[in-house]
């Protein structure tokens, strides 16, 4: 796609964690622990995205920048198609998990009375869509949770009339893991379209959309995969996509777009719309090459390590995510979140506070080394 694809650390066979770090320009300047919001990208992630645009507008006079763009939108839908366990016709570019999200909220026939059902632990990404259908008569029912988790019973009573049941593979308050393909069986036994946000899963947990079986998934790699922003994606199953119809329509979502009445793209591609550029995209694709390089087990192996690391320096009872292994995000209850994070922000320790619950979280990537845990146990030791 460009010269940066080159670069050694995108490619290199059996890369460590440690040398994706080296990679990683912003890791020098502080103990980094919000890669559930954000992850800094490695210097050829960043080449990559730039240089596509260069070389799409500075030769843009010769080469057809249409032509160069869409074999790029393929080559990428491929990538990440591979990445998430589908097929390249069920992926569709988007620009974050809320994009996705609002996406298939745009693309069902909604009429009053209709039922979404979301669990209390989601992001504003699975709670604004359905707030906003709220205005047309759909009645959005929210699961209440406890530390984290979903009583399966209760779901299972709460789904059986929705149209859509929406909820996370990894909760971003606690970092519990979610049964996903269960929720998805339950929900697909009452007849319910599942819509998965999965933005913490890529880049530090294996992830095979095609074996959770939710009608739809949606994900970005600007956090765990540490790409660019702008780089989301949005997995729809084929048969679903079948009967999805967005409101969102242009030259991209549609067969011909000259014909006189819209059909639209077979698949996930109905879900795009126009010019965007693939600059981010392309970035994703060295992103995942290096999180591939290093190898998910051995991400997933190296986190927990980490956080075990992280739960032994924490009180029992100031721990909310669970003790044993689930993610890379550790929810902490300290007195005042807000002054926590600034304080450990003076000591260039970087943490969140999170609106619920009301507490601290860190998440521990691969990348993280073992001092800096120790730094963020150290800071956090006067809370106790």
């Amino acid at each position: 796609m460009s010269d940066a694809a080159n670069a050694p650390g995108a490619e290199a066979e059996g890369m460590t964690p440690r040398e994706l770090r080296a990679d990683v320009p912003a890791l020098a300047e502080a103990a980094y622990f919000n890669f559930g919001a954000h992850g800094p990208s490695p210097a050829y992630v960043v080449e990559a995205t730039s240089s596509f645009v260069a070389d799409h507008e500075y030769g843009s006079a010769t080469t057809d920048p249409y032509g160069r763009a869409f074999e790029t939108y393929e080559t990428v839908r491929e990538r990440v198609a591979e990445f998430v366990g589908s097929e390249a016709d069920e992926i569709a570019l988007t620009e974050s998990t809320t994009d996705g999200i609002n996406r298939i909220a745009g693309a069902i026939d909604w009429e009053p009375g209709d039922v979404v059902v979301r669990t209390d632990l989601e992001h504003a990404a699975g709670i604004l869509p359905w707030k906003r259908l709220e205005r047309e008569g759909v009645d959005v029912r929210v699961l209440e949770t406890e530390n984290g988790r979903v009583d399966r019973e209760e779901y299972a009573d709460a789904v059986p009339d929705a149209r859509l049941v929406c909820f996370s593979a990894i909760t971003w308050t606690h970092g519990t893991r979610l049964p996903v393909a269960d929720l998805v069986e339950i929900a697909d036994d009452a007849g319910a379209f599942t819509l998965v946000d999965a933005v913490q899963s890529p880049g530090q947990v294996p992830m095979d959309v095609s074996a959770w079986g939710a009608d739809a998934v949606a994900a970005a790699g600007h956090k765990w995969v540490l790409g660019p922003w702008g780089a989301g994606f949005l997995y729809v199953d084929r048969d679903a996509a079948t009967d999805l119809a967005p409101r969102a329509v242009g030259y991209r979502s549609v067969t011909d777009p000259n014909a006189p009445e819209i059909e639209y793209e077979a698949g996930a591609k109905r879900f795009e719309v126009g010019t965007t550029t693939p600059a981010a995209h392309v970035g994703l694709v060295e992103a995942l090459d290096a999180i591939d390089a290093v190898g998910l087990d051995a991400i997933e192996r190296r986190i927990a390590a980490l956080t075990d690391r992280l739960k032994d320096g924490v009180p029992a009872d100031r721990l909310l995510s669970p003790r044993e292994f689930e993610s890379g995000l550790v929810t902490i209850d300290v007195d005042d979140p807000e002054a926590t994070v600034e304080r450990l922000a003076e000591r260039d320790v970087v943490v969140r506070s999170l609106p619920y619950p009301d507490a601290i979280r860190a998440s521990v990537h691969a990348v993280s080394a073992e001092a800096e845990i120790d730094r963020l146990v150290d800071a956090l030791a006067e809370e106790w």
